[in-house]
């Protein structure tokens, strides 16, 4: 089995905002232009000199991009743009842990970090009924097992075992 740790600063690049996360944005000198801002349903963002601006479906580097193509010309001649996300949207665990609910999430996060997360399995836990509903697609129901990697906005659903 082939495991890739991708450093902190590529996963945040490859991570698509949703509504729920919280992100910050800033123009090198430009003070004035430093924003925070969590993202809504609508999936927009109210930016200075720019008014709503969407950005639900970009990633950080998409949002730089976005961010400086605005701001250039009219506003400055060559804008250093920088986002990041601040704060996660959370994912949700439910079924046998001790403390279901909504939790932060972090990049790289499994489904065994999760559950620790929530407080860990009950006794009467399965190992083996362990199931995932993606953000988006909470139709669809995978089964998943504790090694599984977990996304902003998912889903965990741990069933009871039978003895």
């Amino acid at each position: 089995m082939l495991v890739c740790i991708l450093p902190k600063a590529f996963a945040q690049d490859a991570y698509i905002l949703g509504p729920g996360d919280k992100i910050e944005i800033k123009v090198f000198g430009q003070d004035d232009l430093a924003v925070e801002a969590l993202l809504g349903n609508s999936g927009k963002i109210n930016y200075p000199f720019l008014g709503e601006v969407s950005i639900s479906g970009l990633s950080t580097k998409q949002v730089e991009q976005v961010i400086q193509q605005g701001l250039k010309g009219d506003y400055l001649i060559n804008p250093n743009v920088y986002a990041q996300v601040v704060e996660y949207r959370p994912f949700y665990i439910h079924g046998e842990v001790k403390n279901p609910g909504g939790y932060p999430y972090q990049p790289g996060m499994t489904i065994n970090q999760a559950v620790a997360l929530a407080g860990g399995l009950t006794e009467r836990a399965s190992k083996e009924k362990i199931f995932l509903f993606k953000e988006g697609n909470k139709a669809q129901q995978l089964q998943a097992t504790l090694g599984s990697n977990v996304s902003a906005g998912d889903t965990i659903t741990i069933e009871q075992r039978f003895f």
